[in-house]
C-alpha cells in the first residue's frame, strides 16, 4: 500500500472546531476538492454526482437550523454539499448513487486532508425530513437528492491517529 495513500487515509479526522477568523479556503483548493471528488467510481460510470459549494455565512448558518448535526459550519469556511442526480441513472446504474456519491465524498476528505485542510462528513439521504429541508433551502428539483453536506476549513484543533482494524469483524474463506 502506498506510503502517501495510507498517510492521507490514518490522518483524516471529522474535525469539529475551525479558524474562523484566519485563514480561508481558497477557491483553488476547493477545485482541488471537486477535481478529486470527480475522479471517484461510479456505477456504470455513470457519474451522478452534483456539487453545491456554499461559502455564503448566511446559508451557512440555515444549513445549522436545518440539520442539528452540522453546528461546526459557524466556524468553518465554506461546505461541499454532494448530491445525486437521478437522471443521470439508468438501467443498471440505477439506484447506487449512494455509493457514487459515497465514494465522492470519500475522495473530497482524502483530498482535503492532503491539502492540510479539516472536514467533518455529515450525512443527509436517507433522511426524508433533511433531504427535503435541504431541496427546499437550495431550491433543489425533486430528480436532485441531496446526499450529504461536508464542513470545510482550516482545523483549530488536533486529533491523532488511531487505528481501526478489528480482527472480529473479518470472517476468512481460504
Amino acid at each position: 500500500m502506498s506510503i502517501v495513500i495510507i498517510k492521507a487515509i490514518k490522518d483524516r479526522k471529522s474535525i469539529r472546531h475551525y479558524d474562523a477568523h484566519g485563514a480561508t479556503v481558497s477557491d483553488e483548493q476547493i477545485k482541488e476538492l471537486l477535481e478529486a471528488a470527480m475522479l471517484a467510481p461510479s456505477a456504470c460510470n455513470s457519474r451522478p454526482w452534483k456539487f453545491i459549494v456554499v461559502q455564503k455565512k448566511d446559508k451557512l448558518d440555515k444549513i445549522t437550523k436545518i440539520h442539528p448535526h452540522t453546528q461546526m459550519l459557524t466556524t468553518a469556511n465554506c461546505a461541499i454539499i454532494v448530491c445525486a442526480d437521478l437522471n443521470l441513472q439508468s438501467g443498471i446504474s440505477e439506484g447506487f448513487f449512494p455509493q457514487d456519491c459515497g465514494a465522492a465524498t470519500q475522495n473530497i476528505l482524502l483530498q482535503a486532508t492532503e491539502l492540510g485542510l479539516g472536514t467533518c462528513w455529515c450525512g443527509i439521504y436517507p433522511k426524508e425530513d433533511k433531504t427535503t429541508a435541504f431541496r427546499s433551502l437550495f431550491e433543489l428539483p425533486d430528480n436532485i437528492v441531496p446526499f450529504c453536506v461536508i464542513a470545510i476549513g482550516i482545523p483549530a484543533e488536533e486529533k491523532g491517529s488511531r487505528g481501526f482494524y478489528e480482527e472480529n469483524k473479518i470472517k476468512w474463506i481460504k
